[in-house]
């Protein structure tokens, strides 16, 4: 690679429209790199093969972030599994073995925390993978994701010595911010709440209804510093990643390492909204999983932290909400 090139790599960012894929872009170009390639889902279809293949061959890049993913709640996961797994797997697939073909040797694959046993010991550190029974609602989106992982080790196995290749993994916790979902059914819990309670503060509502009894922990990291850590860990020099990773245990987790009740979050979204109602429970709703901690002194030990606290998280969110409902209304 000539000294050009490393200073201003030819970046394909798949998924650039997600949330993260957009965060993504956003550190790139604050950092002054300005040769970034995407393609919109209508310009390339990532579940076939052979116009991923034809894409790769014109472009060929120097670093693939796989961002690109299809996503939803428990209720879509739960609907369409066949197309959870299958479109992941596919994308996946495709992307990293044409980035192979065309001799790329730096790719970061981003995952998801839900890879991990349904019962796994708290916090879930990296090894906890394939030690038990997934959470069945998201089981098959879960397999593509240990799939992934699972590619860009083989890949490293088999051509890392004679190719080069130097395939990571990154596996976030709950993610929010600029970008996110606001949907009324199929968004996440910040969006959802930030949604709610926006609502009853314009509406003047007495009080906002909360699923659950506010006592499952959760741990949430704002979006921005999962593209700071997915910039960092494809950047990392090798001997470095993998003197803190293994050949067949290679993903690490991105989190903040601090976790908070629903209570906690849903008061601390009526302080940011400015929501001044009653905040209730409803217990005859579902919890979900008690607690979803991951453990991230791999991700310590390799120098990366997250900045950004959770009110200035949520705040920062809200601002995006507005300007993302001005935007609809106008």
């Amino acid at each position: 690679m000539n000294e050009t090139m490393a200073m201003n790599p030819d970046i394909y960012v798949a998924g650039h429209r997600g949330m993260v894929g957009s965060a993504i872009i956003r550190i790139l170009n604050g950092r002054g790199q300005s040769n970034i390639i995407t393609r919109t889902h209508a310009e390339l279809d990532l579940t076939n093969q052979a116009t991923v293949r034809a894409f790769f061959e014109e472009e060929k890049p120097d670093q693939v972030y796989l961002a690109a993913a299809k996503v939803g709640g428990i209720h879509a996961n739960n609907t369409y599994p066949a197309e959870f797994i299958y479109q992941n797997m596919m994308i996946e697939a495709n992307i990293v073995h044409e980035a192979w073909r065309v001799g790329v040797q730096k790719l970061l694959f981003l995952g998801s925390s839900c890879i991990y046993p349904k019962l796994a010991p708290q916090p879930m550190s990296e090894d906890a993978l394939l030690t038990g029974t997934l959470e069945s609602t998201n089981e098959p989106y879960a397999i593509a994701k240990i799939a992934g992982i699972k590619l860009c080790e083989s890949y490293n196995r088999q051509y890392g010595q004679s190719h080069g290749t130097d395939y990571r993994s990154v596996m976030p916790t709950n993610l929010y911010g600029p970008g996110d979902n606001y949907h009324p059914e199929n968004s996440h819990v910040i969006p959802a709440l930030i949604r709610r309670f926006h609502e009853a503060k314009i509406n003047g509502a007495e009080s906002v209804v909360i699923w659950g009894t506010g006592t499952p922990m959760r741990e949430f990291l704002y979006v921005d510093d999962m593209a700071e850590a997915s910039i960092h860990i494809m950047n990392l020099d090798k001997a470095t990643y993998e003197a803190n990773t293994q050949p067949m245990l290679s993903h690490i987790n991105v989190g903040t390492g601090e976790d908070i009740t629903i209570r906690e979050l849903a008061e601390t979204m009526g302080q940011v909204i400015g929501y001044s109602g009653r905040i209730e429970f409803d217990p005859s709703k579902p919890d979900g999983a008690t607690r979803k901690l991951l453990d991230i002194s791999r991700l310590h030990a390799l120098g990366c932290r997250a900045k950004v606290g959770l009110e200035e998280g949520l705040t920062r969110a809200y601002m995006d909400y507005l300007a993302v409902r001005i935007a609809n209304h106008s």
